[in-house]
């Protein structure tokens, strides 16, 4: 698959590097988990072929896709590459992923809204979604270089930064927030355990990717070699170590 060179983003919001990260530890990739059957149908259109191929034969999405994940399993709609990911009370939960996401089957347009709620259960915050992935990938080394996606992470780093990068998590150039603890301003205040926020990942003119929370526009850049077609066509929820939970999730096709 090809990959373009790296690049430096534009300005968004803010553009620091920090001077130090926690070292992330490394941990051997698990083998992909097969899809397992929903117990409660989803609002969809048309059948679904379960098998460990997540990018095979479905369509892109023409509708809106929902998932509030009331039932018992995680389901067929969805690509799972480790073990980490269950259902717990009607949410999605995960912890210590390691950067092995979960991937939607449902092949993304090259404009789309992707709106979900999430809420940390720990301190440490790190909540983090990949859009317009390759739709089966996860990390294979240490630090998670290698992503197909662009990474939106609100407290990432130990509640240090909001990032969003693309295909590189750690890239020095990366659009960040760095944040800062008692700011008025939401954009850089950390993310508070047990509270609930929405998330939102929207591009509109296949270029420009932005990243709100709670209606506050955190990041956002445009891409001259935007990411999208075959190989750029999914959406995950991801995590490295932090307990964290996802509900309510609405992907929703844009005109291009």
């Amino acid at each position: 698959m090809f990959r373009p060179a790296a690049f430096a983003f534009p300005l968004a919001l803010c553009w620091c590097v920090p001077a130090e990260r926690p070292a992330e530890q490394d941990s051997p990739r698990p083998t992909a988990a097969k899809p397992r059957s929903a117990l409660t149908p989803l609002e969809v259109t048309g059948e679904l072929e379960a098998g460990p191929e997540p990018v095979d034969l479905l369509p892109t999405l023409s509708a809106p896709f929902r998932d509030d994940f009331e039932r018992e399993e995680v389901g067929h709609d969805y690509f799972a590459t480790g073990d980490h990911f269950r259902i717990d009370k009607g949410q999605l939960c995960v912890e210590g992923a390691r950067n092995h996401p979960l991937w939607l089957r449902h092949r993304l347009p090259r404009n789309a809204r992707i709106q979900v709620e999430a809420e940390a259960r720990s301190d440490d915050g790190d909540i983090k979604l990949e859009a317009w992935g390759d739709g089966q990938a996860a990390a294979t080394r240490i630090s998670y270089t290698d992503a197909t996606s662009y990474l939106a992470i609100f407290g990432g780093w130990k509640n240090r930064y909001h990032v969003l990068a693309r295909l590189d998590e750690h890239a020095k150039d990366r659009p960040q927030l760095r944040i800062v603890p008692g700011s008025d301003d939401p954009r850089l205040q950390p993310v508070s355990r047990g509270r609930r926020y929405r998330l939102k990942l929207e591009r509109t003119d296949g270029r420009t990717l932005r990243f709100w929370v709670d209606d506050v526009e955190m990041l956002s850049f445009t891409d001259p070699l935007p990411l999208q077609g075959t190989g750029h066509d999914h959406f995950a929820f991801n995590d490295w170590e932090t307990p964290v939970c996802f509900d309510r999730l609405v992907v929703e096709p844009l005109p291009s």
